[in-house]
């Protein structure tokens, strides 16, 4: 059994971050969200992962994450030239994928892991493709997919105005090596690309076994900003230890779950969790509230933040309201100055998002 995750995206509901930056890279609960993925396959018990990347965040992508020593296993990279549809990302890793089945696992998703049922259902039925599906309260906006009583996949809509169910696809797929052959016989869509559903719809009218299996957990889109936030509290109020590996002064206080990372400095400041704090931060006449994760290197000083998520080197000095709801970019500098006349004094990116209240 191999492993092929799609992070090749542009990430366009994410900008501007994603003008410099992967967006499978973003972190949420400083992990990049494409590690999620790896870790959760990895758990399964598959090792061999072949990742999709694209020419605008290949290399980054590579370099974060390496050859998969880190995780304990091999990753093999695989260049998608053009976003030509998760199809084409399949049939482009076919020499990697040989004739073993494969998980297919979207890079931007993050999944409650309930991998190894899902394994489990796919090898003892014999099955050539097992898909995720999730109830979700507007399935008009996602592939749907109809269903019989056993589970039997009969259909695959792309975004259906009468919803025939309210099972969305997840974004996790497995497949016997008959995948090769159903995408060969497929045509690009309408919008000029090889679909997964149409190729699974091809297995399906060609009577092979086609299955669902309903997550019981959560999914969660990481999109757009306001998704991004969402995960990084699910997160944190599932999956964060307490660990303060840092220095502590006697005038602060922490409270609930925190992890703070070696070298970073919390002085007199009020951290009342569940946060995270990297490394080699430094944390002064602050109020952190719950929900917020600061990425290594950050400055944080007279500036009180909740349920945000602040990136690496990013500073943030004596601003005199709370932050609160927002994702700060890496390197981004949000500061006060002394300066007469009072006023406000922007640089702002592309594609930018700034609400003053």
């Amino acid at each position: 059994m191999k492993a092929l995750i799609l992070s090749g995206g542009k990430g366009t509901r994410l900008r501007p971050l994603t003008y410099t930056g992967a967006k499978q890279l973003v972190p949420v609960a400083n992990k990049p969200i494409l590690w999620y993925g790896i870790e959760s396959i990895i758990t399964a018990g598959i090792t061999d992962i072949g990742i999709i990347i694209s020419p605008e965040t290949g290399a980054e992508v590579q370099a974060k994450t390496g050859n998969g020593d880190r995780f304990g296993a091999r990753i093999t990279y695989i260049l998608q030239d053009q976003p030509l549809g998760l199809a084409h990302a399949v049939k482009i890793a076919q020499p990697f994928l040989e004739d073993s089945p494969f998980v297919m696992y979207l890079g931007d998703n993050l999944v409650q892991s309930q991998l190894n049922l899902f394994l489990d259902k796919f090898n003892s039925k014999h099955l050539d493709a097992l898909t995720l599906l999730c109830e979700v309260e507007n399935p008009t906006a996602f592939g749907v997919a109809r269903v019989d009583e056993q589970g039997k996949v009969l259909e695959l809509i792309e975004k259906p105005k009468v919803p025939p169910s309210n099972l969305a696809l997840v974004g996790v797929y497995l497949f016997s090596p008959a995948i090769h052959e159903a995408i060969a016989n497929i045509v690009p869509s309408p919008r000029g690309e090889l679909e997964i559903t149409d190729a699974i719809q091809y297995l399906i009218e060609s009577q092979k076994n086609v299955e669902s299996f309903q997550l019981q957990g959560w999914w969660l889109d990481t999109g757009k900003k306001d998704d991004l936030l969402a995960a990084n509290q699910v997160i944190l109020d599932t999956c964060l230890d307490s660990t303060i590996a840092g220095e502590v002064d006697s005038n602060s206080k922490i409270s609930g779950r925190v992890h703070i990372g070696k070298g970073s400095q919390i002085i007199n400041s009020t951290i009342r969790g569940p946060v995270t704090i990297g490394e080699n931060c430094h944390i002064e006449n602050c109020f952190i509230g719950p929900y917020s994760s600061i990425a290594d290197h950050a400055t944080i000083i007279d500036t009180e933040i909740e349920h945000s998520v602040i990136l690496t080197e990013a500073k943030v000095i004596g601003i005199q309201q709370r932050i609160v709801d927002s994702l700060i970019g890496a390197r981004v500098q949000l500061t006060v100055t002394p300066q007469r006349p009072k006023a406000l004094r922007f640089m702002i990116g592309d594609d930018s998002q700034i609400e003053l209240a």
